[in-house]
């Protein structure tokens, strides 16, 4: 499984380095050996390299599909990188609240709407490190993650908060590792690949399980 795969590689000074799909080469890991590609939500720096894996099932929340598949899609809203799906010629799976993506325990996608309506984080237990969770867009930094700050961009104010609260019990219950996507702070505290793929049932192009 793939969570999030960051800026596009035409995004000039904030592309990768190295594509994702490269990325994986390096661990002996093919696009087409991706059986999912979930998305926390569908701003540009989270999808950019998604349509690299046409063959993949996309796993994303129903609240950002819907405005995905909207024939006028709303503000900050990219349709494109997902054609392969909304045409139908890839598996699409709109997940409504959360989904134990492969039915072990392992990996769970966490329903936190508000920063966009369909909004998920992720959790992961990692053999070595123990449960680890991804905010996706859930807070961007430790300090308005730990103030429940909301931004003014978010689609919704209660909703976010809500989504936060949440996730603060769940890591204090499973003493999770958290990892705020958007902070190289929380980034660093897992190792930088390829050695996180060795331990980890999951990649992620944003640093956590991927590239940083």
């Amino acid at each position: 499984m793939i969570w999030d795969t960051g800026h596009p590689m035409s995004a000039g000074a904030v592309a990768p380095k190295v594509s994702l799909v490269d990325l994986l080469g390096q661990i002996n890991v093919k696009a087409d050996q991706i059986k999912y590609v979930g998305i926390s939500h569908y701003h540009g720096d989270h999808i950019g390299q998604v349509a690299s894996f046409p063959k993949a099932t996309l796993l994303i929340g129903k609240g950002d599909w819907d405005g995905l598949t909207n024939p006028k899609p709303g503000p900050g809203v990219n349709p494109e990188p997902f054609a392969n799906w909304i045409k139908g010629e890839g598996k699409a799976e709109p997940v409504l609240l959360d989904k134990d993506v492969f039915g072990d325990g392992t990996v769970l996608m966490l329903n936190t709407p508000g920063h966009t309506p369909g909004h998920h984080s992720l959790m992961v237990k990692l053999p070595q490190t123990g449960n680890v969770l991804l905010t996706g867009d859930l807070a961007h930094f430790r300090e308005n993650y730990e103030n429940s700050g909301v931004p003014s961009f978010n689609t919704n104010r209660a909703e976010t908060v809500a989504s936060i609260d949440r996730f603060k019990k769940i890591a204090s219950n499973l003493k999770a590792t958290v990892v705020i996507q958007h902070d190289a702070r929380d980034v660093s505290k897992l190792p930088a690949f390829p050695a996180a793929g060795e331990v980890a049932p999951c990649t992620d192009v944003r640093g956590e399980f991927g590239g940083r």
